[in-house]
């Protein structure tokens, strides 16, 4: 009876498109650099250059030089561009070497793995000594490049361990002590962050755990967005609705599917939207469930510009692990939230389009949509 009511609010959505408009935002990527600059965005390293025509210097985003005079700027998508543009490489910020981020990248991803390798949790005295920094300077960078503290990032690792022997021990209390944790009120307190819901919840395929969804049709096919209280869970592709609940289901088996109602339209037409024009972006949060190596790649995965692509081999080195590849592509197909962490952005190391968990001709579409958007800017400019 469970089933057939979902089955039939599924059915009730996928006859009807979704019935909020969207709204096809033309962005001004001009406008969102010069923000960049203004604010030493790092989060735009890497993604374009600014040159000032009085210094006849080009720098990163994040220079730490005095702000220029707007109308002197110029915006290069390569320090290749703003050289051939007579620019030379600002000598403070230094745009044509490697940035500082990327050499503490290094550093960080062998902090990282000697926590994924050690019983207990290395002190932070030893972690930083292990990687020639102090402990406070270790404490920053590691949290600015990992996302997280370097106690979390242990705790997060353990809870990956937890996950796995979750699905084959005995009990909860056998997970928790296989992994590590020999406090259970340490465990319990960061364990529903990770898996969405109480260990026990998640041992029996997500019992009690709320989850609304709805599924809708959108330029690529048939779409399902599901979002638990913490953000959006998942965003499904595929040619039949059904199809895609079924998915849903086999994730959460026990967990109560709530159709999605008139208030969950305007969730729904926001990732539409994000669908049909990706530079506009998703102003939702996300509830991204997985490994701490997996967090890692999807958040590679989210710096990727819009109307560019990527090798797996690229984003390897830039999670600071260039022998990883396969371990990259494994986790961009376990990836449940379509273009808004954009796996279809990551090709092989020829171009050719690799596999996509949601078709390759999709793939195909999302990345030509995209070029089309950065070569009508290319065209602006």
């Amino acid at each position: 009876m469970k089933k057939d009511r979902k089955m039939a609010a599924v059915e009730d959505l996928a006859k009807r498109k979704t019935k909020a408009s969207v709204e096809l935002v033309s962005s001004d990527p001009e406008a969102a650099f010069w923000n960049a600059v203004c604010a030493r965005d790092r989060t735009y390293e890497g993604k374009f250059y600014y040159s000032v025509a009085t210094t006849g210097v080009y720098c990163r985003p994040t220079c730490a030089a005095r702000r220029p005079n707007r109308r002197n700027v110029a915006f290069h998508a390569s320090c290749e561009d703003a050289e051939k543009a007579g620019f030379r490489p600002c000598k403070r910020c230094k745009p044509n070497e490697p940035s500082l981020n990327e050499r503490y990248a290094v550093k960080i991803d062998a902090a990282c793995r000697l926590i994924e390798e050690a019983e207990e949790p290395p002190k932070l005295d030893e972690l930083a000594n292990s990687v020639d920094l102090s402990p406070y300077h270790f404490h920053r960078v590691f949290k600015a490049i990992a996302g997280v503290t370097p106690k979390a990032y242990a705790v997060a690792h353990r809870h990956k361990r937890v996950v796995q022997n979750l699905k084959s021990s005995g009990s909860v209390t056998e997970a928790m002590h296989a992994a590590g944790f020999n406090s259970s009120g340490r465990f319990y307190a960061n364990s529903d962050e990770m898996l969405g819901m109480s260990p026990s919840d998640f041992r029996s395929g997500g019992t009690n755990a709320d989850i609304r969804f709805a599924v809708g049709q959108c330029s690529l096919g048939a779409i399902l967005v599901a979002a638990s209280d913490k953000g959006i869970a998942a965003i499904l592709l595929g040619e039949d609705p059904e199809t895609l609940v079924h998915d849903l289901e086999d994730r959460f088996p026990n967990a109560n599917l709530i159709g999605g109602d008139r208030s969950f339209e305007e969730v729904m037409a926001k990732v539409v939207g994000l669908v049909e024009a990706p530079e506009v972006g998703l102003d939702l949060p996300l509830d991204v469930r997985g490994t701490a190596f997996q967090h890692r790649v999807w958040q590679a995965l989210r710096e990727i510009p819009v109307g560019t692509t990527a090798t797996y081999t690229e984003i390897a080195m830039k999670i600071g692990m260039p022998k990883a590849v396969r371990a990259v592509a494994t986790a961009c197909a376990a990836n449940k939230i379509a273009v808004a962490i954009p796996c279809h952005r990551v090709v092989r190391n020829d171009g050719s389009l690799s596999g996509y968990r949601w078709g390759v001709e999709r793939k195909r579409k999302l990345i030509e949509r995209e070029a089309d958007f950065e070569s009508h800017w290319d065209v602006k400019r």
